[in-house]
């Protein structure tokens, strides 16, 4: 849809695709990323989410970090790159006359996995 305008664009950032519960110490999941309700993100969870997007928004388009490693280490966010100081989409990053497809690329979840557990969740929630 807005693959031909000059002053806009939309990339998907894939972050948080294979991204793994973090854990602590002990194997268990590290709860200080989560707020009191365990399900949102504590200020620590935010924080590494703000890095890693910020990460992929400076990489270009097919080489974007699918993972979040939950270090919590200051030292991984990445600057611009002097020779490419910007934001890359998909134009810029050299696909803009290409037949490169995102949509082509297979869901790590089928949908109907969701509506299958969105159905098995009300069910064992009424029990």
């Amino acid at each position: 849809r807005y693959e031909k305008r000059e002053d806009f664009a939309v990339v998907m950032q894939p972050f948080f695709r294979n991204t793994l519960l973090p854990l602590d110490s002990t194997s268990k999941p590290d709860l200080s990323f989560f707020a009191a309700d365990c399900f949102h993100f504590s200020v620590r969870g935010y924080a590494e989410m703000a890095m890693a997007l910020w990460n992929n928004m400076l990489e270009p388009v097919g080489e974007k970090q699918t993972y979040n490693n939950f270090t919590h280490d200051r030292s991984k966010l990445k600057c611009p790159n002097p020779e490419k100081p910007f934001i890359f989409t998909r134009k810029n990053s050299g696909f803009g006359n290409s037949d490169f497809n995102l949509e082509a690329t297979e869901p790590s979840v089928p949908y109907w996995a969701v509506i299958v557990a969105a159905i098995g969740g009300v069910l064992v929630g009424s029990l």
